[in-house]
């Protein structure tokens, strides 16, 4: 349910575009794109300096696995860039969504990445 929930979040947020010609309010890297599990993931999120930016979330999601962290920013005094760890990935096809949100917790930006951690031999 709640990969449904969210999948219907991202199409949402993508219909809507950040304005032509404008900068990306957020971007994101996860590394590795694939791992072996348990996998430990990195995050990058950078934010365009904007005085509404109150918090950055990001989560990791697969069918059986759920994970995510906050982060207060304040606003254009925020660091442009913040720096996430998922460690211990059970293997699966993960989701990795950061969602930059407002002082009324109203979703400003989201992005997505989709990574692959692969079970080991002996958790098949």
């Amino acid at each position: 349910m709640k990969v449904r929930t969210l999948l219907c979040g991202i199409l949402v947020a993508m219909a809507a575009p950040l304005g032509a010609g404008s900068p990306e309010r957020l971007s994101m890297r996860v590394s590795p794109a694939v791992a072996f599990a348990p996998a430990d993931l990195s995050v990058r999120a950078t934010i365009e300096a904007n005085d509404q930016n109150r918090t950055i979330e990001i989560i990791a999601e697969s069918g059986d696995f759920y994970r995510s962290s906050e982060m207060s920013l304040n606003g254009e005094k925020a660091p442009r860039t913040t720096q996430f760890e998922f460690r211990g990935l059970p293997g699966g096809t993960y989701a990795v969504v950061a969602v930059l949100k407002g002082a009324g917790g109203e979703q400003l930006a989201l992005t997505r990445r989709e990574i692959q951690v692969v079970a080991s031999a002996a958790a098949r």
